[in-house]
This record gives structure tokens, C-alpha cells and sequence, in this order.
């Protein structure tokens, strides 16, 4: 005995393969947008300024003087560790941001940069 597949059924499956494939191109869309913003973050009061593009990848880093300071070396490096994390968290934060838009908040476990 053949099962017979409800009326209509070709139209739905193909609605929502036009639905599936729309959604993959919204979520190629809003990943190539945040790979091309660029993310700026501070630390230490602003001492400490980085900028990373929707990547991950650190363009700069810029220091005020007052940051540079021979006796505390340790401290900058903390600094930087902490302006680029806070980069890196803004950047985690807008890719997700995006991908609800583009998945109508369907949660797809779509890996992080």
C-alpha cells in the first residue's frame, strides 16, 4: 500500500524551501555585514583604545601616554587584554543581534566567529 502524501504538499515543501533558502542568504547578509564593521573598545579609562573588525581581527591599538608607564608594564598589558575582549564581546554581541533578525529569532546554534 502507497502512502499518499496530503493535497498540496509539493507547494508547501517549496514554500518552504524559498523560505529556507531566503533565510541562509539573510544570515550570509547580516555575517558579511559584521565582518565589515569595525569595533572600537577602551580600557583604563580610556588609555587604551583597540579596533577590531567583525572578524576578530585587531587593526590597532592605540595608547595615551599616561598609559605607558616603565614601572607598571603589567597593568597596560591588562588593559589591552581588556579593551580587546571587550571588542571581541561587542562583536559576539552584534553577530548575534543579527542572526535573530535574520532567523526571525529561531535559535540555530549558528557557531561564533
Amino acid at each position: 500500500m502507497k502512502a499518499r502524501l496530503p493535497e498540496g504538499y509539493n507547494m508547501k515543501q517549496g514554500d518552504m524551501m524559498r523560505k529556507v533558502q531566503k533565510m541562509q542568504e539573510d544570515v550570509a547578509a547580516a555575517q558579511k555585514e559584521v565582518e565589515e564593521s569595525i569595533f572600537n573598545a577602551k580600557s583604563g579609562g580610556g588609555m587604551v583604545s583597540v579596533e577590531m573588525n567583525g572578524k576578530k581581527e585587531l587593526l590597532s591599538v592605540k595608547l595615551e601616554k599616561e598609559a605607558v608607564d616603565p614601572d607598571d608594564v603589567e597593568m597596560l598589558e591588562d588593559m589591552i587584554v581588556a579593551a580587546v575582549n571587550e571588542a571581541s564581546k561587542q562583536i559576539d554581541s552584534a553577530l548575534e543581534e543579527k542572526m535573530n533578525a535574520a532567523t526571525g529569532g529561531l535559535n540555530l546554534n549558528f557557531p561564533m566567529l
